[in-house]
């Protein structure tokens, strides 16, 4: 029997093969990577400043016990170069593998900015272990780091920074952080908090231009300013990775399309996690990942069980100023209402017939995210 191949071991690659090891213990698994295959908490990456963990204490274990805990065959550093669907093969660096059923969790890319200059391409972004390897080296001297990006990633990294004795400068042509998540007075107590913990923000304009100067950065500004730094950290967002997909002749738009239950345009494959779009959802987030995970290891298992999204509130990792927040959906029709309370912000967004769609509950007011979750709708229900 060919075995169930799972291509990527990040969170979703290896939450998904646990879930099935619980259903099956003895169905054949095989994982596949082009990293090290390490498992590690992915949003540790952009906290681990702060709780003082060096990249090798992120890692939770090696391949091998991975391996060998999941009772699985797993290829590290192995390049996936084709998907044969009406073969049920890959293609990879390392030869030939046969499956019964193929899990896509291979994962976003960084969004790449374009910066003219002598030093444009020596912009660090932090999406893997490797990557964040090589961003405690750059500012292993200490120093100041610019961060191109305020929303989530961009927040969190600068306030980790912060916190681990590293200077941060966040520039973003939007006018406050976390601007997609956030209405306006919610967004701009999150400055105010973290400008006062020590963080600078140039908002309303954009990086144009990055050359260097000696071993640190200087960075050109749309606005006419400069920024000087030791090193610059991208974080303006994911895309979903398609590009193995779309080779595959599977159905792509801004991730790889899958139905309720994540199987794809093909039969047998099915994708998971921040390269999938599930029902026009693309939602890079850890709770809709592992609601998946859980559904598509059913699935798998003989189950069929298609995926459920409760309200699933996004908790932002600013310890200086605390953010949890709900998005509205994208078609709802609504508007903020926005209450300052006593340490923080309280931002709901109701409906026109009272409905509580969303929230952003910063500071003080993070503390109801419990009691107003249970009055939101499900995500996808």
């Amino acid at each position: 029997m060919n075995p169930i191949v799972i291509v990527g071991t990040g969170l979703a690659g290896y939450t998904l093969a646990r879930e099935l090891r619980k259903r099956d213990p003895d169905v054949p698994l095989h994982l596949v990577t082009t990293d090290g295959g390490e498992s590690y908490s992915k949003p540790m990456l952009s906290n681990g400043m702060g709780k003082e963990k060096t990249p090798d204490q992120l890692v939770m274990a090696t391949a091998e016990k991975m391996a060998a805990d999941l009772k699985a065959e797993i290829w590290t550093h192995t390049q996936v170069d084709t998907v044969l669907p009406e073969q049920r093969r890959l293609e990879t660096r390392r030869g030939e593998l046969a499956y019964d059923r193929l899990v896509l969790a291979v994962g976003a890319d960084p969004i790449r900015l374009t910066l003219e200059g002598d030093a444009a391409d020596e912009v660090l972004s932090v999406n893997d272990l490797d990557d964040y390897r090589r961003f405690r080296e750059a500012i292993a001297g200490g120093g100041r780091v610019a961060i191109l990006g305020a929303g989530l990633i961009g927040c969190e990294f600068a306030d980790d920074l912060h916190r681990g004795g590293i200077g941060a400068e966040i520039i973003d042509p939007t006018p406050w952080p976390l601007g997609r998540l956030l209405p306006p007075r919610a967004a701009a107590t999150l400055r105010r908090s973290l400008e006062q913990a020590g963080i600078r923000f140039h908002c309303g304009a954009a990086a144009t231009r990055m050359e260097r100067q000696g071993n640190a950065y200087r960075l050109s500004l749309s606005d006419g300013g400069v920024v000087d730094a030791d090193a610059v950290l991208s974080a303006v967002g994911l895309r979903p990775r398609t590009q193995l997909a779309q080779t595959a002749g599977l159905d792509v738009e801004r991730g790889i399309v899958v139905d309720r239950q994540l199987q794809t345009s093909a039969d047998g494959i099915y994708a998971l996690g921040d390269c999938a779009e599930v029902a026009g959802l693309v939602l890079p987030f850890v709770m809709p990942l592992m609601t998946a995970a859980r559904a598509l290891a059913a699935t798998l298992s003989g189950t069929p069980t298609p995926v459920v999204y409760p309200a699933m509130p996004v908790v932002v990792k600013t310890p200086d100023c605390p953010v949890v927040v709900s998005p509205p959906p994208a078609d709802a029709s609504g508007e903020w209402h926005e209450e300052v309370i006593d340490g923080g912000v309280r931002a709901l967004f109701r409906s026109a017939d009272d409905r509580l769609l969303g929230f952003a509950l910063v500071g003080s007011a993070a503390s109801e995210k419990q009691a107003l979750t249970k009055q939101l709708p499900p995500w996808l229900g």
